[in-house]
């Protein structure tokens, strides 16, 4: 205990903590000096403190880490990042699903749009995207990871070949870069062009790259519907390979013909770990995925990126082609009815957001895998969509896996806004502790705190965050699990969570009382470079 003398910069008193490891809660008072958590325990009488928060009658806990967002953009257009705070969200984990805003090739230039910023890219390294966050000064924390379609197209360009002895080792290097810049970790997105190109073995030389740098391997798999078990056998195959700590993205099983199949990945998760394998996943809360609706397309038909695919709509022959490769998936894993747009740009069906492809096709009369062709080439093939197309008991056994952290795989950060994006932007970690907890007991509460805090955190790791204890930095959230709720729907979704009162990143208020108080104290985490 710090001596009575010695005053804090804030103490929290009152309060029923869930410290984050997963123990029942205990009432403890917090004392916070200079941004670090200096005192967890009994109350002292003699204690002195600049500011007192009495937090009777709510609960504390670590701030909340999102380990898979896509934020690294949206993060510089809206910095106050207030769907995450009023979440409780302290960190989100950027570069997912292999895309991340660097590297790009030396001598291209974003502006130009070469192929890097196909992928994504628009720094050179992780610094210059570091600097640029740090100067947009967010309210929150981001932790970077380099995705590998962003390092595939530094390294090829806008090739779809597999890659070669000379271009592995420019990947390799270009992710040894953004591992001595402090990144946690590479992604691969292996459903998503350019990432879909790339086979096996050229997965397991980048994942024993980034394993021998002690980073984490963190995949979107090649397959989430009728080839899930597969994907999973692929992703764990190049964890066993190579060495790699590895985090599956979002896990889940997609088409009703393929629910009940995330038992049989969980077992082979499990086999794994009991094996020495380090894996675990992460899932979000919801029924629906949202990605964009080139992903339904074969691969073929992304070679050249969206540029490629507009060529091949625009000859009949090769889009008929594309439309047999199609149409097997309708129904199955593609289900219009299912398939809402979220957001496009400018074109004829611009007033169709929200409405299914269903819709679409029924009211220009063409069958489904038509109308997904006609939308695309309409908007430049740049669609995304909600996909309606998983089940909740899915969910729930997911969310029971006791590897299992919670996650958005959202990007938007503030309401109101353009679209109809996924609720998961807005309420993802409220929904768990408010339906998943308290509605419906899937949870306990310790525990769903677990997966948003020490567990995500020990991923990457952030050694000095995702746990209330001494010596740890202060990003601490005050919320009522009685009242915490979601309240963004599919139907209406630019809606905030309620139910968080207090959020702190570093020491700081950034949400008292439910609302934003302007404080941008966040910045880019950065990893230690692990000795090579």
């Amino acid at each position: 205990m710090s001596h009575p003398t010695t005053p804090y910069d804030l103490l929290i008193t009152g309060g029923s903590l869930l410290d984050g490891t997963g123990a029942e809660p205990r009432y403890a008072d917090i004392g916070v000096r200079a941004g670090r958590i200096v005192h967890v325990g009994d109350p002292d009488p003699d204690a002195r403190a600049a500011e007192v928060l009495d937090a009777t009658g709510l609960t504390v806990t670590p701030g909340f880490i999102d380990l898979h967002s896509h934020a690294d953009f949206s993060v510089l257009a809206q910095p106050d990042a207030e769907a995450c705070l009023r979440q409780g969200v302290t960190t989100v984990v950027t570069g997912n699903c292999g895309l991340s805003p660097f590297p790009l090739a030396p001598g291209e230039d974003p502006a130009a749009g070469g192929p890097g910023t196909l992928a994504g890219a628009q720094w050179r390294d992780l610094d210059g995207f570091a600097e640029a966050v740090d100067s947009a000064a967010p309210a929150l924390n981001i932790a970077p990871l380099v995705g590998h379609g962003a390092l595939r197209a530094a390294a090829m360009g806008d090739a779809r070949t597999v890659a070669g002895p000379a271009e592995l080792d420019a990947m390799r290097a270009f992710l040894a870069t953004a591992a001595e810049q402090g990144a946690f970790g590479m992604s691969t997105g292996l459903i998503y062009a350019p990432g879909s190109f790339a086979g096996t073995d050229e997965i397991i030389a980048l994942a024993a790259e980034a394993a021998r740098r002690g980073l984490l391997y963190a995949t979107h798999m090649r397959d989430e519907g009728d080839h899930l078990v597969e994907a999973v056998e692929e992703a764990l195959l190049v964890a066993r390979e190579s060495g790699v700590r590895l985090q599956i993205s979002h896990l889940k099983a997609m088409g009703p013909a393929n629910h009940g199949k995330v038992d049989t990945a969980l077992g082979l998760i499990g086999s794994a770990v009991a094996e020495g394998v380090d894996v675990a996943c992460d899932v979000y809360p919801y029924t629906a995925s949202s990605t964009r609706l080139t992903s339904r397309l074969p691969d073929w038909a992304m070679d050249g990126g969206s540029a490629g695919l507009l060529e091949r709509l625009g000859d009949p022959e090769t889009r008929a082609k594309i439309l047999d490769d199609l149409r097997p998936a309708v129904g199955r894993t593609f289900l219009p009815e299912g398939v809402v747009i979220a957001m496009l740009g400018p074109g004829r069906y611009e007033d169709r957001v929200g409405d299914s492809i269903a819709d679409i096709a029924r009211d220009e009369d063409v069958e489904p895998a038509a109308a997904v062709l006609d939308v695309l080439a309409a908007h430049q093939g740049e669609v995304m969509i909600v996909n309606h197309a998983m089940a909740e008991a899915d969910v729930d056994t997911v969310l029971r896996y006791p590897g299992s952290a919670v996650a958005s795989d959202g990007w938007v950060l503030r309401v109101p806004g353009d679209g109809h994006p996924h609720p998961r932007n807005f309420g993802t970690f409220a929904r768990v502790i408010g339906h998943y907890v308290r509605e419906r007991d899937v949870l306990g509460l310790a525990d769903a705190v677990r997966k948003m805090t020490s567990l995500p955190a020990s991923r990457l790791p952030l050694a000095d965050r995702g746990t209330v204890a001494a010596g740890q930095v202060a990003d601490l959230v005050v919320l009522d699990p009685a009242a915490v709720a979601d309240l963004a729907t599919y139907a209406e979704p630019w809606q905030y969570a309620e139910g968080t009162r207090h959020v702190l990143v570093a020491g700081e208020f950034v949400l008292r009382d439910g609302e934003p108080t302007g404080a941008r104290p966040g910045r880019v985490l950065r990893r230690e470079p692990a000795a090579v």
